[in-house]
């Protein structure tokens, strides 16, 4: 019998041999059943508690700081590799870093999903690695770094709806206060005469906005009703959405060929940017709602402005600083409901 949590039990019905002297005991048909058809150990490789509050602020924190520097390696990924080529090896090799752990847990949680849990998953996939990073990855090519990381500021505001109509989840007064200062924030940020780069790759970008919205909306309701464990949230969208990526790359891109310098960012985004931030990702969203989990990707800019300013030569000016500060407040105004509560 296999459990919803994974775990694979054996139900056996005993025959009862009545022995000279009184004594019942198990056939030895039975006993060899028994050592022979053992149960398997299911390791799950995240906290298989739900974490607190706090926890889940801090890593949805480590997250945002990380995914900030992604802006800039893909950057450079895209000297060598199309865009495409780049996410798909990403997001594919991240899953293949989470395989042994998947593998370690055996075949029976995943034969426990049922079907609809499986399309969730794929659904996941999609919208987050070809729809929302694919559109991404290739917008960067004809826009700044830090122009492509603001634009995700705004997928709050898709959010919000989403989550108010799919999920139930309605902000507070607070709450709503706080994305409008982050909003405001955003506003300044553009006003500082920032390059806006292609309008091509702006709409595209834009499109992508979408994919991440979903991603979070679909993530938000797997993680919140623990429909299934953080490994599998994590492992599978990346396995289908990485590996749909690599179809697309291989015949629009060719093989790929890059240098040294691009083998090791894309190790790099795929061990730390995707492997561990999104294994913390959705770990934090079992407390965190997808609504104040965007409007913490509002840290983003911030840390991407900083490092495409050390690294990339885009500037960046007092005004700007201005815009990013302020939407740091709204941020905390989002995040201070439960602590002042």
């Amino acid at each position: 019998m296999v459990y919803a949590n994974g775990e694979e039990r054996i139900s056996l019905r005993f025959r009862i041999v009545k022995q000279p002297f009184g004594k019942s005991v198990e056939s030895r048909y039975n006993r060899d059943i028994l050592e022979s058809r053992k149960e398997p150990v299911i390791v799950n490789f995240a906290p298989a508690l739900k974490p607190s509050r706090a926890l889940a602020v801090a890593e949805a924190l480590v997250v945002n700081l990380v995914w900030a520097s992604s802006f800039v390696l893909v950057k450079i990924g895209l000297y060598d590799l199309g865009p495409l080529t780049l996410a798909g090896l990403r997001y594919f090799i991240g899953f293949l870093v989470l395989l042994p752990w998947m593998a370690h847990n055996g075949s029976a949680a995943l034969r426990a999903l049922p079907a609809r849990r499986w399309i969730h998953l794929i659904l996941i996939g999609v919208c987050a690695y070809p729809i929302g990073n694919g559109a991404l990855f290739w917008g960067l090519q004809y826009m700044p770094a830090t122009t492509g990381s603001f634009l995700l500021s705004f997928t709050p505001l898709l959010v919000l709806g989403m989550s108010i109509f799919w999920l139930r989840e309605i902000p507070t007064r607070r709450q709503g206060a706080g994305m409008a200062v982050a909003v405001a924030g955003s506003v300044l940020f553009f006003s500082a005469g920032l390059m806006a780069g292609n309008p091509g790759a702006i709409t595209v970008v834009a499109a992508g906005l979408v994919g991440f919205a979903f991603f979070g909306i679909l993530g938000r309701a797997a993680a919140r009703d623990r429909q299934v464990d953080t490994l599998s949230l994590t492992a599978i969208p990346l396995a289908f959405g990485g590996g749909l990526l690599l179809c697309f790359a291989l015949p629009l891109e060719g093989l790929p060929r890059f240098s040294a310098l691009v083998a090791i960012v894309v190790f790099w985004l795929a061990v730390v940017n995707t492997a561990f931030a999104y294994m913390l990702y959705n770990h934090s969203l079992q407390v965190l709602t997808a609504f104040e989990m965007n409007v913490m990707m509002n840290l983003t800019p911030l840390v991407t402005a900083a490092l495409a300013w050390l690294f990339l030569s885009e500037k960046l000016d007092p005004l700007q600083i201005v815009g990013m500060v302020t939407a740091i407040g709204g941020i905390v105004l989002v995040q201070w409901r439960e602590s002042s509560g």
